[in-house]
């Protein structure tokens, strides 16, 4: 079953996708560790509402400007490390968000990627939304709902949090600021660890396409 708090999520985000969101937490410490985390900028399947996934769709003109401001945002901060998946996406988003950090080290970790949609994967979420609302709603924001051949959030959950573990130990020890250019499913379960949400809330909310980006203390 899946809340009515869910659903009006999905319909938002299906009709403004990545502008439907609230202010994102920031934290920083001079003394302590800090990750920095927000989502790839705007991409051709985005703004066609075309299901991606593991699907290499490129930055749009628009994604490459929200990745500019991101950089803007970020160039006063230290940032050691930056971590993306593979997809270009990801990476480009990064390499520009950074191209004020000269010595940044990029690291490339596939835990972080988005979630697989599997055979949804290139087809439009518009025309699923028109076809069966209700299926649509549970595949793009069903907890334990993966569509054929895919993943589902808790299966994402399966492989980003103990990268989420893993990362605190590392920048505990090697006391780095990190910089991560996640997806919109990673980034919703990184928040989740983070944030200590409620399965409905990470469901429910919505993280912008670049632009901003949350940021939190390792303590």
């Amino acid at each position: 079953m899946i809340s009515k708090e869910v659903m009006d999520a999905a319909r938002r985000s299906l009709e403004n996708p990545g502008e439907s969101f609230a202010e994102l937490p920031k934290a920083y410490s001079g003394t302590e560790p800090v990750l920095f985390l927000f989502r790839h900028g705007s991409t051709v399947d985005n703004e066609a509402r075309i299901f991606s996934g593991w699907r290499n769709a490129a930055l749009s003109p628009k994604g490459i400007k929200n990745a500019e401001i991101l950089a803007e945002k970020l160039k006063n901060f230290r940032i050691d490390m930056g971590i993306h998946s593979h997809l270009s996406r990801s990476f480009d988003t990064l390499k520009i968000a950074l191209r004020n950090h000269p010595n940044v080290k990029f690291v490339e970790d596939d835990r972080i990627i988005e979630r697989n949609y599997g055979d949804l994967a290139g087809t439009s979420k518009t025309e699923l939304m028109k076809k069966n609302p209700e299926e649509a709603i549970l595949f793009r924001r069903g907890y334990d709902y993966p569509p054929p051949n895919g993943e589902s959030l808790k299966m994402v959950e399966g492989r980003v949090f103990p990268f989420c573990e893993e990362l605190v130990n590392r920048m505990k020890t090697e006391k780095i600021n990190v910089a991560i250019s996640s997806h919109s499913n990673s980034m919703r379960v990184i928040r989740r660890y983070f944030e200590e949400m409620t399965i409905d809330q990470m469901c429910s909310h919505e993280n912008p396409l670049g632009e901003d980006y949350v940021s939190y203390i390792i303590k």
